[in-house]
C-alpha cells in the first residue's frame, strides 16, 4: 500500500525529472530556430569534435595493443640467444615500435657482417665476421627512433588543432549572436529580457558547445604526447642495449 513518503519521493523525481527534459527541449528547440551562420557554427564545431573522439578511441586502442606486444618483444629478445630467433616472432608483433627498432638495427648489423673480406689463402679458414662501424649502427638505430616516433605522433597534431581552435569557432557564434541580440534591440525599441533572451541563448549555445570540443581534445593531447615520450625513451634504452650486445659480440 502507497505511504505519504512514497507520493512525496514520486512527487520529488517527477519534479526533478521534468526540467531536464525541459531544458533539452528548450535547448533542441533553440538550435532548430537559430540562423544559418549560427547552424553552421555549430556543424563546424560537431565536426571537430566528433574526428577528435574517433582519434582518442583509436589512439587509446592502439597504444594498448602497442604496450601489450611490446612488452612480449622485450621478453622475447632478453631470453632469445640469437637476433636470428628474434627476427622470427617480429611479424607478429608488427604494433610495437621495437620491432621496428630491431630490424632497422638487425638489417644494418647483416649488411655489415656480410661485407666481411674473403680469406687470404684458398685453405685458410674465413675470418670471423666482425662489426666495422658501430656508429652506422647507431645511426641507423637513430633513423628508425624517428620515423617509429613520427608513426606514434600521428594524427595527435589534430587534438592540439581542435583544441586551440574549436574555442574561437563556439566565440564567433557567441559574437554573432549577440549582434543578433542588439538588432533585436533596435527593432524593438527595448532591452527587455524578452526580446533579448533568445539570441544571447542561442549565442551561449555556440560557446558551450566549443568547450565541449576542446576540453576532451586539451587533456588527450597532453595524455598522448606523454606516452609518446614514454614510449620514445624506452626505444632509446632499446637502443643501448641493442648496441652492447651488438658490441660485445661482434667486435
Amino acid at each position: 500500500m502507497p505511504t505519504p513518503g512514497s507520493f512525496l519521493l514520486a512527487l520529488q523525481l517527477e519534479g526533478s525529472v521534468a526540467p531536464a527534459q525541459g531544458a533539452a527541449g528548450d535547448i533542441v528547440e533553440l538550435i532548430t530556430r537559430s540562423s544559418p551562420i549560427s547552424k553552421a557554427v555549430l556543424v563546424v564545431l560537431l565536426i571537430f569534435s566528433v574526428a577528435s573522439w574517433a582519434i582518442i578511441l583509436y589512439k587509446a586502442w592502439s597504444f594498448r595493443r602497442l604496450e601489450r606486444q611490446s612488452a612480449t618483444f622485450l621478453d622475447v629478445f632478453r631470453r632469445s640467444s640469437k637476433f636470428s630467433e628474434v627476427q622470427a616472432v617480429c611479424a607478429s608483433l608488427a604494433e610495437s615500435p621495437l620491432v621496428g627498432l630491431f630490424q632497422a638495427g638487425y638489417a644494418e648489423l647483416n649488411a655489415q657482417l656480410r661485407a666481411a673480406p674473403p680469406p687470404i689463402s684458398p685453405g685458410a679458414a674465413a675470418p670471423r665476421p666482425t662489426l666495422k662501424s658501430v656508429a652506422a649502427l647507431d645511426r641507423a638505430l637513430l633513423r628508425a627512433s624517428s620515423m617509429e616516433v613520427n608513426k606514434l605522433e600521428k594524427r595527435v597534431p589534430f587534438l592540439a588543432t581542435t583544441a586551440s581552435i574549436t574555442p574561437f569557432i563556439g566565440l564567433f557564434g557567441t559574437v554573432w549572436g549577440i549582434m543578433a541580440a542588439f538588432q533585436a534591440i533596435g527593432r524593438q525599441g527595448s532591452a527587455d529580457l524578452a526580446v533579448v533572451g533568445e539570441p544571447i541563448a542561442e549565442a551561449l549555445i555556440a560557446t558551450a558547445v566549443g568547450l565541449f570540443a576542446a576540453i576532451p581534445a586539451v587533456y588527450f593531447y597532453n595524455h598522448f604526447t606523454t606516452k609518446v615520450k614514454v614510449y620514445a625513451s624506452e626505444m632509446d634504452d632499446f637502443s643501448l642495449e641493442f648496441l652492447n650486445i651488438s658490441e660485445r659480440n661482434f667486435t
